[in-house]
């Protein structure tokens, strides 16, 4: 009889885990997720469609409400639109096209170039415009010589409140780079 009780036990111990575990996987599934990006050059854009695919995300361009010109990139000119912006640590460009469902989202990347070694402060504008909570914010970007880490430092620190994962530079990754990345999350 007792033989009986232990082997009861330990079917009722597996099967118990069994449903742990696909409920786990289902719930991972479900998960609605979305790769939100802004793109200055267009370098962006590509590692956020190449991540949408891999991740099975939907996907949303942050875009400024006024356009940036070749001028207004060049960083080496101490009066163009963006090293004035990043200068002021309080700009916020506006942007067009916002999302009416981002409370549909459970998992959010946010895409950027990295612009004088952090984000621009356009992706303020897009932290700022919406509510975070219960979401998980991953970062990644795109560089021509810079990390991530100053940039993810600085995400934290600006916005405490929201769940963040490990970002990750996105320059020529393969898509098994991007599959193994976006699976170990």
């Amino acid at each position: 009889m007792k033989k009986v009780v232990l082997a009861m036990a330990a079917l009722l111990t597996i099967s118990l885990s069994a449903c742990s575990q696909s409920n786990k996987k289902e719930n991972q599934e479900m998960k609605k997720v979305l790769v939100a990006y802004f793109s200055a050059s267009g370098v962006t854009k590509g590692a956020a469609e190449q991540l949408a695919t891999v991740a099975g995300a939907d996907l949303h361009e942050i875009k400024p409400a006024q356009p940036y010109t070749d001028a207004d990139l060049d960083w080496r000119d101490k009066q163009s639109r963006s090293t004035v912006e990043m200068k002021d640590k309080n700009s916020r460009p506006a942007i067009t096209d916002k999302l009416n469902n981002m409370q549909d989202y459970d998992v959010v990347y946010v895409g950027f170039p990295i612009w004088w070694y952090t984000c621009p402060t356009i992706i303020n504008t897009f932290m700022e415009a919406y509510d975070f909570k219960g979401k998980t914010v991953i970062p990644f970007a795109t560089s021509g010589g810079s990390s991530i880490k100053k940039a993810c430092e600085d995400l934290k620190a600006a916005y405490p409140d929201i769940t963040w994962k490990e970002g990750k530079l996105l320059n020529r990754t393969s898509k098994k780079e991007l599959e193994t990345w976006v699976k170990g999350l």
